[in-house]
Order: C-alpha cells, then sequence, then structure tokens
C-alpha cells in the first residue's frame, strides 16, 4: 500500500509489554476491527511486543512499524521519546531497552519497600513474583495489585496517594542517548505528545520552540502532531513548529486498553492523504 492509499492509521499504542491490557495478539486483532491501515507498538522501554506480533503478522493483515517509547530526563526537563522503524536486533536498540529496563526495576523495587515500611502494604509471593518477571513493571501494575488487596478503591488513588508519595532518584535515559541510539539502529527519533511534559506539565508557545530547537540539536526528527489529548489549538502550534522546522510528522491515539480512556485509532487524523507533507515525508521514510 502506497501512502496516497493509506486513510487509518495509529502508531502509538500500548500492550502487557508495558503498561497496556491487550496482549500484543490482541492488539492485532483490534487494530484489524478498528480498520487501521498503518500501525506501530510503542510498549515504554521495550521491544518485546513488536517481536511478538512480527511473528504473527500475516500477509493481508495491518502494515506494521517497529516502535518504542523511552522515557528520557535532563536538567531542562522530561521527555517521551518514540523511536519508529529501527533494526530491532540491533545492538544500539537493544542496549537502550536494557538500561531503561534496569532503571525501571530499581523504581519498582523501592517503591514496594516504601509501601512496605511506610503504610504495611504487603502481598504474596505470587503476585510479588508475577510482577517482578513482567517485561516493565511500573505504577499502574503496582497500583492494581493494591487494588487486589483491597488497600485502594482504584488504581488512580494507589498511585496518587501513596506510590507518588515515594520520591525516587532520577533514573531516566538521556534524551541524547535515546536519539543516538535510535539513530545508531537505523530508527527515526520522533518527540511524543510534544505539548505535555511530565504529568500535567502543559508546555507551549515560546517555551515549546525552545525544546523542540534543543532535541532537534540531538538529533531529534519528528513530532507527534496528531495526537488523542489535544486539543484543536494544541495540535495547530505543532503542526505549525513541523512545518517552521522541516521536522517529520506522526499521528498516534496512546492506547493502553482499560487502563486509559482512549480509543483505539483515535488521533485527531481522520484521513492520511490529507495531512501535512511531513506525515508524507515520515511514511515515506519507513518505506510506504
Amino acid at each position: 500500500m502506497k501512502t496516497n492509499e493509506l486513510k487509518k492509521i495509529d502508531l502509538h499504542m500500548h500492550t502487557t509489554v508495558s503498561d497496556g491490557t491487550d496482549a500484543p495478539e490482541e492488539i492485532l486483532g483490534k487494530v484489524k476491527e478498528s480498520g487501521i491501515e498503518l500501525f506501530s507498538i510503542t510498549d515504554h522501554d521495550a521491544v518485546e511486543g513488536c517481536r511478538l506480533v512480527r511473528e504473527i503478522l500475516g500477509e493481508d493483515d495491518p502494515l506494521f512499524v517497529n516502535g518504542a517509547e523511552f522515557t528520557c530526563k535532563d536538567t531542562e526537563g522530561r521527555y517521551h521519546i518514540l523511536g519508529y522503524n529501527y533494526n530491532i536486533e540491533s545492538p544500539s536498540i537493544l542496549s537502550l531497552v536494557n538500561k531503561a529496563h534496569s532503571q525501571r526495576m530499581e523504581k519498582v523495587h523501592a517503591r514496594l519497600d516504601f509501601l512496605k515500611e511506610e503504610f504495611g502494604f504487603e502481598f504474596e509471593k505470587e503476585d510479588l513474583d508475577e510482577l517482578l518477571t513482567r517485561k516493565n513493571p511500573g505504577k499502574p501494575h503496582i497500583a492494581n495489585l493494591m487494588v487486589k488487596y483491597g488497600y485502594v478503591k482504584t488504581k488512580e488513588e494507589g498511585i496518587r496517594n501513596f506510590i507518588n508519595k515515594k520520591k525516587i532518584k532520577s533514573l531516566y535515559l538521556d534524551p541524547v542517548e535515546a536519539i543516538e541510539n535510535i539513530i545508531k539502529a537505523g530508527g527515526i527519533p520522533v518527540l511524543a505528545h510534544p505539548s505535555y511534559g511530565n504529568g500535567e506539565d502543559l508546555i507551549i508557545g515560546e517555551e515549546m520552540e525552545e525544546r523542540l530547537k534543543r532535541l532537534m540539536d540531538m538529533g531529534l526528527r519528528g513530532v507527534e502532531a496528531y495526537y488523542s489529548g489535544f486539543t484543536n489549538k494544541l495540535q495547530r502550534e505543532i503542526l505549525g513548529l513541523a512545518e517552521k522546522y522541516d521536522l517529520l510528522v506522526t499521528a498516534g491515539s496512546d492506547y493502553h486498553g482499560t487502563n486509559k480512556l482512549v480509543i483505539l485509532g483515535d488521533n485527531n487524523l481522520d484521513d492520511v492523504r490529507k495531512g501535512p507533507d511531513g506525515l508524507k515525508r515520515f511514511l515515506e521514510e519507513i518505506g510506504l
């Protein structure tokens, strides 16, 4: 399928490999049901979901591009860097994944210790083993356990009122490191949901432009201008900056299954064929 034939795409979704609730094979089924013609799995700091999908893709299935979402931080802020179309066997991408996984596990252990020491929240060995053998466990997984044991009523309550009270030293990838390794693996580094930095932070105007210029100096090549959580105003701003700085453009829902109120394929892009040049150039770069 050529770029000018595509209509519906979704290049940002998560599976059970990170913090989604759908297994990779379930995602594929839902992608087909949704009429999505091109998709990417962008699990946090992981590539296993992409590997699993590639193993089950059929000849008539939707087009697929490798993806991942790396959580990064430096002295200027926090960023989510998407990597697309990388070689999944590249030592560069695998070293990035391994480092991020190690950092994630250190944070999980620190949070579990904190919950036990501060609030007396304990979990059975079987449940802890299941948690700690996941590819990328995080706050939602711990909070789900808290709900299961009756410590809290909702996952959101567990994260907000208990887990987030633990202040952990900065254990993040540096954006330079993430961007450079994505490029070394033959991939395309893209800034996810650019207007949102950390949590509810909103980055707009001059601050947004300066952030983009800083990341471009590191090698950033694109922005996720079409995103489920964007207002029309935010979308227009990112599209304008993409045009100004000749950046590639992507579109993603940030689907997490039942962990978020986001519908698969919902990215505010009605028809790829009517998208900007930056999107068309991105599709061309991944071979479409």
